[in-house]
């Protein structure tokens, strides 16, 4: 109470000063409402009970809040250095936009990176380099099951619904996909006009919500899934089993957020919140999740078909490649998506500490598969911070065939890295539903960038293998990669990890893998 009667006396002498200084002047109270102002405050923080700090540091105590407000722009452009930015270092943002606009993406004076820090990779190049091949190869698509496959380009858009980026990125995104050649997928918000509308070639997605293709109470509808899949944009279908930035939970799409044309896209009704289930209504076996990947192949007309995950158990994902050998069918592609990936909104605890992350993944994957005998037939993409050729190289070092890239696609459609994607307020209108601040994305332009993004880190990806003395990424070996593990010492891959031989867990598997392969079940998850 004495606060509050010591700031009270404190504005009125204030505002007696303010009117003697001006003497008789009509306009006494300009000078005085901003210090009547400063009291109101001053005299509301100290009887609000919901922040300790501005009841003792009343008015003063809002710059404390102010500052954490500003904190991430002021630590991306005044305080990180240029290699140890999160999640995307400047060096990494500023060679995306670079390719984007279509400049040099060159630096001067060498790498500012410790070359000796544990952990430091780095690939191998040869004596004897090999010319960079004109055309980027393409990656075939489709097992001895598919009646229809697709030529995957080295590097793809990544899944992102239209819900989560506006109507604007996501036409600029697919436009880029038509104009280079290249694949977007859809995410799993549903098959929408902005996908369809520029003609770029797509991956539609099905999460456990069936958004675009569920009954009334929101299981799967197989007749409208075979009617969309067959529109020729679509030219492969995916099954999400898990993201990595979220594995194991669902999502939520507030209400407020389902307007008539969301609504309309994912089949649900308007105005109503929807909620993504953690699990598929579709399957609870591995058995059964083979089953139904063939199911989907049937109904798109043989379009190929996978599905996407971040791994997990070991055991688990073995126990669906007995289901594949028992079953005697396959998807044609796995995405597997790293625990570093992306998402508009996850938990922190599951962003920092669940999942898998890409590296691991990838060769949890591959080797299951090889050891299987089913690697020749499934082909293996990689999602998870991919956004320079480097990172596309690594990958298909660790065992992918070809990678996709979401938050560097969203860099060169315009993205800031402001991290806002969850509060619709993207200053740059990619990750929006504000018809004011998507506007601000010019599509003309925007696709332009994507697609000469895309084109130049595959150029990087190609030059680079091609400085390794290989043209085609199936030559790309483990002891071409290679890992610092401290000060004096590094280590190609081929000797840091394990490679299975084709069909080694069918006829005698090695004793770091005996145990899961022999207590995988492909009839039941076991943990």
């Amino acid at each position: 109470m004495t606060r509050i009667v010591i700031v009270f006396l404190t504005v009125i002498a204030a505002i007696a000063s303010a009117a003697a200084a001006v003497g008789s002047s009509p306009y006494w109270w300009f000078a005085a409402l901003p210090l009547l102002s400063l009291g109101v405050l001053g005299g509301w923080d100290l009887v609000q009970r919901e922040h300790s700090v501005l009841r003792n540091y009343p008015v003063l105590g809002h710059a404390r809040f102010l500052m954490e407000r500003i904190r991430p722009e002021l630590q991306q452009y005044f305080i990180e250095r240029n290699y140890d930015g999160r999640p995307f270092d400047r060096d990494v943002r500023s060679i995306v936009y670079e390719r984007a606009k279509g400049t040099d993406a060159e630096e001067p004076f060498g790498t500012e990176r410790d070359v000796y820090r544990p952990g430091h990779e780095f690939l191998v190049p040869s004596m004897a380099p090999c010319p960079v091949p004109e055309h980027p190869p393409r990656v075939r698509i489709g097992g001895p099951e598919c009646a229809r496959p697709y030529d995957m380009a080295l590097l793809n858009v990544s899944a992102m619904s239209f819900g989560s980026l506006s109507a604007n990125a996501v036409l600029a995104l697919n436009g880029g996909a038509a104009a280079g050649g290249f694949a977007q997928d859809t995410g799993e918000g549903g098959l929408s006009e902005y996908h369809l509308r520029p003609g770029g070639d797509l991956v539609w997605e099905i999460g456990t919500g069936y958004f675009g293709c569920r009954t009334e109470d929101g299981d799967f509808d197989a007749a409208e899934f075979a009617d969309k899949a067959a529109h020729d944009h679509v030219k492969c279908v995916s099954l999400k089993l898990s993201q990595g930035a979220k594995p194991g939970i669902g999502g939520v799409l507030p209400g407020a957020k389902v307007n008539a044309e969301i609504a309309r896209v994912r089949d649900v009704p308007e105005g109503r919140t929807v909620v993504s289930p953690p699990y598929h209504r579709v399957f609870s076996t591995p058995r059964e999740l083979v089953r139904f990947i063939a199911r989907m192949r049937e109904l798109s007309g043989g379009k190929p078909t996978g599905f996407k995950l971040c791994v997990g158990s070991r055991r688990q994902f073995l126990a669906v490649c007995k289901a594949m050998v028992e079953e005697g069918t396959a998807p044609d592609f796995i995405v597997v998506d790293g625990s570093e990936g992306g998402t508009g909104a996850a938990p922190l605890e599951f962003a920092d500490h669940v999942g898998t992350p890409l590296t691991e993944g990838l060769l949890t994957v591959h080797n299951a598969l090889v050891g299987a005998g089913l690697r020749d037939r499934i082909k293996i993409g990689a999602s998870g911070k991919i956004a320079t050729g480097t990172d596309l190289v690594k990958r298909m070092v660790q065992g992918a065939d070809y990678g996709n890239a979401a938050r560097a696609m969203m860099f060169a459609v315009g993205c800031i890295q402001a991290q806002r994607c969850h509060t619709n307020t993207c200053p740059t209108g990619v990750t929006t539903q504000d018809p004011r601040r998507a506007r601000a994305l010019d599509v003309h332009d925007k696709t332009a960038r994507v697609r000469r993004f895309q084109e130049a880190t595959v150029a990087g990806a190609l030059q680079i293998m091609a400085s390794m003395g290989v043209t085609n990424p199936a030559d790309l070996r483990p002891h071409m990669l290679r890992r610092r593990v401290d000060p004096v010492t590094e280590r190609s891959y081929e000797e840091l990890y394990e490679w299975l031989e084709p069909g080694q867990l069918l006829a005698e598997p090695p004793a770091s893998w005996a145990a899961d392969w022999k207590a995988a079940d492909p009839d039941r998850f076991t943990v």
